[in-house]
């Protein structure tokens, strides 16, 4: 892998991350436009998740402080930290019970075109309707003079149960769906069960260093495991060190971005603009698979 490789899909995989668009659309995208050889694919393949380490740095440096909370939580300090890391290991649960069960499932069936574009599609549709849906009912509460407070969707991150956390946890685990996005899922379940824009995105991040730790981790021994078994050359061996390293200071830097960018503008525009990128993604995507440009899977 060439240096420059390693910058551009750091960038794409900092910026989309986090965003609710799916990072495995853009990363399906700009992996096959890059033209890698068949035989280092599947290295670039694991290269993509565990540049995911980035990300997570990303957001334990913007949210070191609830970090800090949440570790005096463990010991005994601080109830609101205790109640957060809790309701993180709840929602961290499905994902790491069902994605270790069905991540070769998904790599078989569902890691292709139809279903890739499907679920871009359907994200799409569905991220455009939970945004009307909450204008509506915010209209209807300020014609009936509800107070901001006591609003439907006035819940921050420490309003949370365990209840809630458990159902962002399993539409959480839509997400291995390629092309569904777990910040999707995340931030729109947040929303859903009534967090305020701001909350829903700090949860959905938060949530992200469990589980994108746990996919990094387990696709980089994988990779290890399997390429010791065949007697073949590892991610590192095959497409050196220094391209990991870059691509993941570029996802850090250019993941803090985009978070600080998306929590403003969810706080000012809702959902809907990400619901119609992700459609015109797909036209885009199935354009280029139709084109012969783009293999998926």
């Amino acid at each position: 892998m060439e240096w420059w490789q390693a910058i551009i899909l750091g960038l794409v995989e900092g910026i989309t991350e986090y965003l609710p668009v799916s990072s495995t659309g853009h990363l399906i995208i700009t992996t096959e436009l890059m033209r890698f050889d068949e035989a280092v694919r599947p290295h670039v393949d694991a290269f993509n998740i565990v540049i995911q380490g980035g990300a997570i740095l990303a957001v334990a440096g913007l949210y070191f402080p609830r970090i800090v909370q949440m570790l005096k939580g463990f010991v005994g300090k601080d109830d609101a930290g205790r109640r957060l890391l809790i309701n993180l290991l709840v929602a961290f649960l499905p994902a790491a019970v069902f994605g270790v069960l069905l991540d070769s499932t998904i790599q078989k069936y569902l890691f292709s075109t139809w279903p890739v574009l499907a679920a871009l599609f359907a994200g799409g549709i569905w991220m455009i309707w939970l945004d009307r849906w909450r204008g509506r009912h915010l209209i209807e509460e300020k014609a009936e003079g509800v107070p901001e407070e006591q609003s439907r969707f006035c819940m921050d991150v420490d309003d949370l149960t365990w209840k809630h956390a458990l159902t962002i946890g399993f539409l959480q685990c839509v997400a291995m769906w390629p092309g569904t996005s777990r910040s999707m899922m995340t931030i729109a379940g947040g929303t859903l069960i009534g967090l305020k824009p701001r909350a829903a995105a700090e949860f959905s991040f938060l949530l992200g260093l469990p589980t994108l730790g746990g996919a990094c981790v387990y696709k980089l021994g994988r990779n290890l495991q399997e390429s010791a078994e065949r007697g073949e050359p590892n991610m590192f061996e095959a497409l050196g060190t220094l391209p990991l390293v870059l691509g993941l200071v570029v996802a850090t830097f250019s993941a803090a971005v985009a978070i600080k960018w998306l929590v403003a503008f969810l706080t000012k525009h809702g959902l809907s603009a990400f619901g119609w990128y992700r459609i015109a993604l797909c036209i885009v995507l199935g354009s280029l698979v139709a084109a012969g440009l783009v293999q998926v899977g």
